[in-house]
C-alpha cells in the first residue's frame, strides 16, 4: 500500500504537497502556504521504518535540494510543525543525516514570530517571510485555537535539544503558564484562548477537532521527559477526569462515546478525529492516578469498540468524519457534510495501541477489516483517494491523497501488524502526526543521532 501511495505521488505529483490520484496530479492545500513537498517530509519516517531505503533516498535528496522555507505567503503555524518540522525530526533521529536536523531547526526559526502577542500565545497563521501573524477569522473573537498552540509541546522540546538554543522550549513552557492561570470551567479548557487579552474566547470544549492533540500532548510531554515533567501528567490526568465527568456518555445500547460541550450544553457528536483517544486513554492508563488503571484501560477499550462500530454501520466500512447518538440513531453520521471519509487515521490509531497493550486479536482483525475497505473503495490507479459518502453503495472520490495517509494512517497499520520492539513505547512517542520522537533520558547525555 505505501509502495502504491509513494510511487503514484513520484509519478505524477512530485515536489507538490500532495497528490490528486484520480485526475493524476498535483495538489496544494493552502495549509502550507508556498512550502512545497508535504508528502515528502510526512512520509520520510514511514519510508526508513518500512526499510524502503530507495525510496527513502530519493526523498532526502529531495529535501537537500529542493525543500525552501523562504517564501512570501501565510502558513499554518500548526500543520507546518506537526509534518514539517515533526517529519524532519523524526527522519533525523532514525536516519542521523544531518541534513534533516539543518532543516528542522531552521523551520523552526522561521515559526518563532509566531509568539510575538502579548500573552506569548501563538497565531494561527504566520507569514513566513514578514514574520506577521493573524488568526482564523472565523475563530471566536480572533482567538488562538487549542489544539494549535497546544501541539507544539514535543517538536519545541527536541528543537531546543537539537540546536542549543533555549527558546523553543521557553516558549511553549509559556503557554502552559498562561492555560495555569486561567479559571477552567467545569475543569475544561474551551477551544478558543485569545492571544491579546488571554482570556477564554466561546465555551465550546472538544475532544475531537480543535481540541484534540492538546490533551494527547499533555500526556505525551510527560512521557517524552521520561516522566520527569510532573506538571504535564498531573495536567492531562487532571483534564481526563473533567472529560470522564462531563463529556464522555453511554448510549441507550452501551456504546461509550466522547460529546461536545458547547456552552453547558451536550451536542452528542463524535468526531472521526475523536478516536485517537481510544489510544491515548490506553497510552497513559499505566501511569494513572491511584486504582484507575484498570478502569481506564476500559474506557479505551469502549472508545476503541464505538469507533469500530462506526465503520461497521457503513456500506463501505470507512469511518464518517463524525457520527451522531441522538434521535434513536448510534454511532451513524446524519448530516450529508459528515459522511465523508479523508483516509483519516485516528481509528487506526487506536487499534494499534490496544494492540499494543493488550494483544487481543480483535484490534488486528478490526485493522485487517479496514486494509480490505482502503484496498477496495479507496484505491485507484493513481494512487488511494478519499471518498464523500461512506453510507453510499460505491465510492464517490475527493480526488485528494492526503500527506497524513502515509505519515500516519499507513505507519500506523504497519506497527498494528509489526512485532511490540518495532519503535518500542519506551523509547518512542509518537507526534500527532505519527512521528516518532525519542524519550529525552534524563541518565543519557547521548549524541542525539545515536537512537536505540
Amino acid at each position: 500500500m505505501m509502495k502504491h501511495a509513494w510511487d503514484s505521488y513520484k509519478r505524477y505529483a512530485w515536489g507538490s504537497n500532495e497528490l490528486r490520484p484520480v485526475s493524476k496530479q498535483g495538489h496544494s492545500s493552502n495549509l502550507f502556504g508556498d512550502i512545497k513537498g508535504a508528502t515528502i517530509v510526512d512520509a520520510l519516517d514511514t519510508l526508513y521504518i518500512m526499510e524502503m531505503f530507495e525510496e527513502f533516498d530519493a526523498a532526502t535528496d529531495w529535501v537537500e535540494k529542493s525543500l525552501d522555507f523562504n517564501v512570501n505567503a501565510e502558513v499554518s503555524v500548526f500543520e507546518v510543525n506537526i509534518r514539517f518540522v515533526g517529519g524532519l525530526l523524526s527522519a533525523y533521529y532514525l536516519s542521523g543525516k544531518e541534513v534533516f536536523r539543518r532543516k528542522a531547526v531552521e523551520l523552526g526559526e522561521k515559526l518563532l514570530p509566531a509568539f510575538k502577542t502579548p500573552t506569548g500565545i501563538p497565531w494561527a497563521l504566520l507569514n513566513l517571510k514578514s514574520g506577521i501573524g493573524r488568526n482564523w477569522p472565523w475563530a471566536s473573537g480572533g482567538s488562538s485555537i487549542l489544539a494549535e498552540y497546544g501541539t507544539l509541546h514535543l517538536e519545541f522540546m527536541h528543537l531546543s535539544r537539537l540546536s542549543g538554543n533555549p527558546e523553543f522550549a521557553q516558549k511553549v513552557m509559556n503557554i502552559r503558564k498562561v492555560l495555569n492561570r486561567l479559571e477552567k470551567p467545569q475543569g475544561l479548557y474551551p477551544n478558543y484562548l485569545n492571544p491579546n487579552s488571554g482570556q477564554w474566547g466561546q465555551h465550546h470544549v472538544s475532544v475531537g477537532g480543535l481540541g484534540d492533540s492538546f490533551y494527547e500532548y499533555l500526556l505525551k510531554a510527560w512521557l517524552m521527559s521520561d516522566k520527569t515533567d510532573e506538571e504535564g501528567k498531573k495536567m492531562y490526568y487532571d483534564a481526563l477526569q473533567a472529560i470522564e465527568t462531563n463529556l464522555m456518555r453511554k448510549s441507550s445500547s452501551g456504546l461509550t462515546y466522547i460529546a461536545e460541550w458547547k456552552g453547558g450544553l451536550l451536542e452528542h457528536k463524535m468526531g472521526h478525529l475523536t478516536c485517537f483517544a481510544g489510544g491515548m486513554i490506553a497510552l497513559g492508563a499505566d501511569g494513572a492516578p491511584g486504582d484507575k488503571t484498570g478502569h481506564q484501560m476500559e474506557q479505551a477499550a469502549e472508545i476503541a469498540r464505538t469507533c469500530h462500530e462506526s465503520y461497521a454501520r457503513t456500506t463501505l466500512k470507512l469511518g464518517p468524519e463524525a457520527f451522531r447518538f441522538d434521535g434513536g440513531v448510534e454511532a451513524i453520521a446524519t448530516r450529508q457534510n459528515e459522511k465523508y471519509f479523508i483516509l483519516r487515521p485516528e481509528v487506526i490509531e487506536t487499534y494499534m495501541y490496544m494492540w499494543r497493550f493488550t494483544h487481543d486479536p480483535k484490534y488486528r482483525e478490526w485493522g485487517w477489516e479496514a486494509v480490505q475497505a482502503l484496498e477496495q473503495h479507496c484505491r485507484v490507479e493513481g494512487g488511494y483517494s478519499g471518498v464523500r459518502d461512506v453510507y453510499a453503495s460505491s465510492p464517490n472520490y475527493d480526488d485528494v491523497q492526503q500527506s497524513f495517509y502515509l505519515a500516519e494512517t499507513l505507519k500506523y497499520l504497519y506497527l498494528l501488524f509489526s512485532d511490540d520492539d518495532h519503535l518500542p513505547f519506551e523509547h518512542w512517542v509518537f507526534n500527532t502526526e505519527a512521528h516518532p520522537l525519542p524519550v529525552m533520558r534524563k541518565d543519557k547525555t547521548d549524541r542525539p543521532n545515536e537512537v536505540e
